[in-house]
């Protein structure tokens, strides 16, 4: 099933599972026993994970985001580190039901989860590009469902969301998509939005956009936030970029080898 809605949700390195489950978003994207996302068509199975190779501890799952989660590198050249560089793992971003972003203790699902913030530095006629890029390792495929299913949750729940204080994101446009779907056939599920970054730094509105998918017990995401004189095309090029890194790298890190 394709879903498309209006709406907003946070960035990859601002967002969260809310802290209640929506009964609307779950009946949409319902995980099945076999943990799909519901109705939908069966994932792709562009590769045989190895069940030895998944990880069933914290300090597994901390070792393999370590593996799978971007570096500068994998967005392409003139991309650099922000400071701070990496979240604090005892903490995620979530959803307030005011719409603002809030840091809290990690859902009972989740074994581990690492977000790491870039900059493409501003240049002359150009600001700064800023980006983010989160891999979250859940206990079940389930578990990575749902965050899935409420990721579509807080977009139709909040219509314009502070990701923190003087920056906002608003005007939503997004997309869902389950794997063999749209040329969709890298992971089981997909999620995609569209929309403007204010900032009280950088102006606006300005690119934004915002990428998730999961596969098996995993989540990854990747954002862009635009600034004066980026284009569109850069902002996205370099999202999708890195996505597809780290997915590539997730595939590596957990196939059953020959």
């Amino acid at each position: 099933m394709t879903v498309l809605l209006a709406g907003c949700s946070g960035a990859a390195d601002d967002r969260g599972e809310a802290e209640k489950r929506d009964a609307s978003a779950r009946s949409s994207a319902s995980p099945d026993p076999g943990g799909g996302t519901g109705s939908g068509p069966s994932p792709k199975e562009s590769f045989v994970p190895d069940p030895a190779r998944l990880p069933k501890t914290r300090a597994e799952a901390r070792d393999l985001i370590d593996r799978v989660i971007a570096d500068p590198d994998s967005f392409g050249p003139g991309v650099v580190k922000r400071s701070p560089y990496e979240s604090d793992p005892a903490t995620w971003p979530v959803l307030g039901k005011d719409c603002v972003w809030q840091q809290q203790k990690p859902d009972s699902s989740v074994l581990a989860t690492l977000t790491r913030s870039f900059e493409v530095p501003a240049e002359r006629g150009k600001g700064p590009v800023r980006l983010g890029a989160v891999v979250t390792v859940h206990r079940t495929r389930d578990d990575a469902a749902w965050e899935m299913a409420e990721s579509l949750e807080e977009s139709m729940r909040c219509p314009t969301q502070q990701l923190r204080e003087g920056e906002q994101i608003g005007s939503m446009m997004a997309g869902a998509f389950f794997g063999g779907e749209a040329l969709q056939s890298t992971s089981e599920d997909s999620l995609t939005e569209l929309g403007q970054y204010r900032s009280s730094e950088l102006g606006g509105p300005h690119r934004y956009f915002w990428q998730q998918a999961q596969t098996l017990q995993f989540t990854v995401a990747v954002t862009g936030k635009g600034a004066k004189g980026r284009t569109d095309r850069e902002i996205d090029e370099l999202v999708v970029q890195a996505q597809s890194a780290m997915l590539v790298r997730l595939e590596s890190a957990v196939e059953k080898q020959n």
